[in-house]
């Protein structure tokens, strides 16, 4: 690839933290408000004269589902399961819609495809700001599933930037983004819900906030963000004459993704499935389990700030494949608190670790002109995974029990982390950053 000013790599990278930072905040404000949002609507949409609407008729068809199962679920747990099928829902058109944003992107640029994804952004967080009735807020989340491309695109400027051996630690920032959103992004989402402004919609003030998020983002991005896709840039059209280098491919773009698939079917069900072990071993409620995800999300970003970033994307996979199969095991057997904060430990390793190292390894096997598109496919198998493994996983800790679901889930994992052991390779110059990079970043 072409080599990229270093003044101008570093003011990128300050756009991309900035604004996906900014962007990752606002979409992590709704997460703890899913509970008292759903049940909001279900009070005032569903009961004996109004079982028309849709909320009653997604209501019914989630009861029959529980229904079937061997364990009886508590009716406390209707609005978790609402609240994870909407979670699928957005997961699942991530999946359609990533491919075609990669794509668009190498060819029209980062620039504007980013800029089209914040209009998107933009229009489904207005839905949640106007979301008098359930059927307005399950359109929000349906556009903000179609239009959200932040993070494959940062993702794809994060390598248009960056050579081989700084690839790791940068795609390691990107992650840190995700830590930082995470640990603090529910929180200021719970306080603003506690501010009223709007008497139809409780959640408008939190709506309001992340809006205007969005917009300062997309601001932000419009006048600081240069087009970073090689064969747009000034530089790349001087040199129209000189062919690329070819491509030698260490993994397979297959395997790649195959392992982002089958990686996030089982975390993604571990995840979805927490706040039901927690109840029924010691009887968490809501703040209980969200310092439990705080602290998850501050032991990753520690990690991915002071670690990741200075390893081989192969490594880091490993470890975070190996940390996932541990926390299986525990999760399993756990009796303790102490316990539950240990397998939480393995959990934040392995969110600090796989995703990230994942992305790195496949940016290696693109070249300048595919990258985008395959990030995205990269992200569309991953997402189709997040949103499947909710659904299967919690079947199976209904049906069969604890110890069975997590039993299941190591062997999954288990099966993964052979397959990374045994079939993905360190492409050339990834290791070298190991040496060089961890001095040019900071």
């Amino acid at each position: 690839m072409a080599a990229v000013d270093p003044s101008t790599r570093k003011r990128v990278l300050k756009v991309i933290f900035v604004s996906l930072l900014l962007d990752l905040i606002s979409f992590t404000f709704i997460l703890p408000l899913f509970p008292k949002l759903l049940e909001f609507y279900r009070n005032s949409e569903v009961g004996p004269e109004s079982q028309s609407t849709l909320l009653a008729q997604i209501l019914g068809g989630l009861n029959s589902y529980k229904s079937a199962f061997a364990k009886p679920i508590d009716s406390r747990y209707d609005i978790v399961l609402l609240g994870g099928a909407l979670g699928s829902l957005f997961s699942l058109l991530q999946a359609v819609a990533s491919p075609i944003i990669g794509h668009l992107s190498d060819k029209y640029g980062r620039r504007r495809a980013l800029l089209a994804s914040m209009a998107g952004n933009i229009v489904s967080v207005l839905l949640w700001v106007m979301a008098v009735d359930f059927r307005t807020f399950l359109a929000s989340r349906i556009v903000g599933g179609l239009s959200e491309g932040n993070v494959q695109l940062a993702t794809a400027i994060a390598t248009d930037i960056s050579d081989e051996s700084s690839r790791g630690s940068t795609m390691a920032l990107i992650g840190a983004c995700f830590s930082i959103a995470f640990t603090f992004g529910p929180a200021l989402g719970a306080y603003l819900s506690t501010i009223a402004t709007v008497a139809a919609n409780p959640f408008a003030t939190a709506a309001g906030v992340s809006l205007s998020l969005i917009v300062v983002e997309t601001v932000y991005l419009y006048f600081s963000l240069p087009e970073t896709l090689p064969n747009k840039t000034n530089k790349s059209t001087a040199k129209t004459t000189t062919k690329p280098a070819a491509l030698t491919r260490t993994n397979s773009h297959f395997l790649l993704n195959l392992v982002h698939f089958s990686f996030l079917l089982f975390f993604s069900g571990m995840e979805f499935s927490l706040p039901f072990m927690t109840y029924d071993l010691f009887q968490y409620n809501s703040a209980q389990n969200g310092r439990l995800l705080g602290y998850v999300g501050l032991v990753a970003s520690i990690l991915q700030g002071g670690v990741t970033r200075r390893l081989p994307p192969l490594v880091t996979v490993q470890i975070g494949v190996s940390a996932c199969l541990l926390a299986f095991a525990m999760l399993g057997r756990i009796s303790s608190v102490g316990s539950l904060y240990l397998a939480a430990t393995c959990l934040a390793t392995t969110s600090a670790t796989v995703v990230s190292g994942l992305n790195t390894l496949s940016s290696f096997e693109a070249s300048e002109g595919e990258r985008g598109g395959k990030l995205g496919i990269l992200r569309s198998w991953g997402q189709l995974g997040r949103g499947l493994g909710p659904i299967l996983f919690t079947s199976v800790y209904w049906w069969a029990g604890r110890e069975v679901a997590y039993g299941c889930g190591a062997l999954g994992i288990l099966a993964v982390t052979l397959l990374v052991f045994a079939g993905l390779k360190s492409p050339p110059g990834s290791v070298k950053q190991k040496v060089k990079s961890e001095k040019k970043e900071l």
